[in-house]
């Protein structure tokens, strides 16, 4: 993901071992000695709530004064809702009403119906969390996420902008198609998809499913190479992909990205309208990690697509892919920020 990779990542079909990661990355070491004994247990939540929204049983944290400005976290690939976990409580002493759900596919979220498509396409996502909203009565609120969370609030800013009263997007702009991503790119940044390409076949289907936490860890040390996060705090997170439909959410959606999955004709006109690459308008805040090691792109590159007030910040310090955890005071001082706009 970065310039950093070392050579043994280079090799990852041909080294030979016993578990997912050597076999087919060679870092399952580093993953693991990023790992260290915690101090002390990590925040919780506590008990979540649940409610029936579309087609989901939503599983979400709440915090805050029940009368107080909405605030929605929407979290990333391979992470959950806890990546909000120390940004939830600065929000809520703010006076903030905090609810940070569970996507699709992970944690306590259920499909209501066995008969419903386990489907991960982008604008699927969005709907969940305009529903959600539809079943909490929230009119409007102010979102803050990353990662697929991320893109998932582009598009609510975009297509629905009368429910959104400002955005924190790590990474800026991430709404795409699948004709955009048919178009190939230079080698090294096709590598940073390595992933991808693994899911796109059924060993990578049948790898992640066996595998699902090395992999997961393996993705948080090479997303956040500057973060020391222990095994408490990753277990934590990974609790959550034990969820029945995780893997099946997982790979449609990498798959559907590339045009090797369908997506469902009833969000065909939706995802047409994204393939237009939609302005936002409502007031923005981009953030990036100095130290982020996922794909992401130059904020330069889509600073076009915010036509609103608009604010980049640049967060220094080791900081990753996960920024909400990483850095949960410079992340929530920009929910209140935005929401000042």
């Amino acid at each position: 993901m970065t310039d950093s990779i070392n050579l043994q990542r280079r090799r990852l079909f041909g080294a030979a071992a016993t578990t997912f990661a050597a076999a087919q990355i060679g870092l399952i070491g580093v993953a693991h000695a990023q790992s260290t004994a915690p101090k002390k247990p990590p925040a919780s939540f506590g008990a979540l709530k649940q409610v029936n929204a579309g087609t989901l049983n939503v599983g979400y944290a709440e915090a805050g004064p029940a009368n107080g400005p909405v605030v929605i976290l929407l979290h990333g690939w391979p992470y959950d809702i806890h990546a909000f976990v120390e940004v939830a409580p600065l929000l809520a002493k703010a006076g903030y009403r905090v609810i940070v759900p569970h996507l699709r596919g992970h944690g306590t979220t259920r499909f209501l119906s066995d008969a419903t498509p386990r489907n991960g396409e982008q604008a699927v996502v969005a709907i969940d969390i305009i529903a959600l909203m539809d079943a909490l009565k929230i009119d409007k609120a102010t979102l803050g996420a990353f990662d697929w969370g991320a893109r998932t609030a582009n598009i609510i800013a975009a297509l629905w902008p009368e429910r959104v009263k400002g955005l924190v997007s790590v990474s800026g702009y991430l709404i795409g198609s699948q004709e955009g991503n048919k178009m190939p790119l230079p080698p090294k940044a096709e590598f940073e998809w390595w992933y991808q390409f693994y899911f796109a076949t059924e060993r990578g289907r049948l790898g992640y499913d066996k595998y699902r936490r090395d992999f997961s860890k393996l993705i948080w040390q090479l997303a956040s190479p500057k973060w020391k996060f222990d095994d408490a705090t990753f277990e934590r997170s990974a609790a959550s992909f034990d969820n029945p439909d995780h893997v099946a959410i997982v790979i449609h959606n990498y798959r559907w990205r590339l045009g090797l999955a369908d997506g469902e004709a009833q969000y065909a006109e939706l995802e047409q309208k994204l393939a237009l690459a939609p302005a936002i308008a409502v007031p923005t805040i981009t953030m990036e990690g100095d130290a982020n090691g996922a794909p992401h792109p130059d904020p330069s590159a889509y600073r076009a697509k915010f036509t609103g007030k608009y604010e980049h910040r640049l967060i220094r310090g080791g900081i990753g892919h996960n920024l909400p955890q990483e850095a949960p005071r410079e992340f929530a001082q920009a929910v209140i920020d935005v929401d000042k706009f």
